[in-house]
């Protein structure tokens, strides 16, 4: 059974970490699975991070043992450190291709489709943008019995040439109201055309001391 992220969402620890270990397997697969020391240097690195975090191994200890309970990590024997992986592909029931962009989405905060192929570059390979869009698209039409959608396409900010993408694995993602939005935006312009009112006048007023002056 697929896991259900809207009964049982992630917190940010969470996510981060599975994340964590979804990258690593990719691109230090040498290195993999990870000890705990590493999987915390990975979680708190300063790049690639949106947020960076500073997570210390107790908040590390209590996220891997929830992650467990959900079978989306799994703790690795046979060897004199203890060592982690994912098993996110499994648990959750989605291909290489969504898994891919799901743990970048988790890493990285909202992206628009053409940032993900860019940042997915180490982790696989996609053709096109096109291919990403179909990937997202099915991830967000993902029907119930399998845990419902587990994307969202964002509103498209104010001046943004393309809308971003994010995760639902955290639980819903707080959208602003259409009203609050044109609102935000009407203050905005008005706020601009008085400050463009103050500056002519202010402009008026030096060009008549300049003409006083002159005469």
């Amino acid at each position: 059974m697929n896991h259900d992220f809207r009964q049982r969402p992630l917190n940010a620890a969470q996510a981060r970490i599975l994340a964590t270990l979804m990258e690593k397997a990719r691109t230090v697969p040498d290195s993999y699975p990870l000890t705990l020391n590493s999987l915390q240097l990975g979680c708190n690195q300063k790049s690639s991070r949106d947020p960076v975090m500073n997570l210390g191994e107790a908040d590390i200890g209590q996220a891997i043992d929830a992650l467990r309970e959900c079978s989306l990590v799994i703790e690795s024997s046979g060897s004199r450190v203890t060592r982690y992986e994912h098993n996110f592909q499994r648990a959750v029931g989605v291909p290489e291709q969504s898994a891919v962009l799901l743990g970048l989405l988790m890493l990285r905060g909202p992206q628009t489709a053409g940032e993900l192929r860019i940042n997915a570059d180490r982790w696989y390979k996609f053709l096109d943008i096109a291919s990403v869009e179909a990937f997202l698209e099915e991830l967000a039409d993902r029907g119930d019995e399998k845990g419902g959608p587990l994307v969202v396409l964002l509103p498209k900010a104010p001046g943004a040439r393309e809308a971003r993408w994010a995760h639902l694995l955290c639980g819903a993602v707080d959208l602003p109201e259409p009203g609050v939005a044109r609102q935000d935006n009407l203050m905005t312009e008005t706020g601009l055309a008085e400050r463009v009112a103050q500056l002519e006048a202010r402009v008026e007023q030096l060009e008549k001391v300049l003409r006083e002056l002159g005469a």
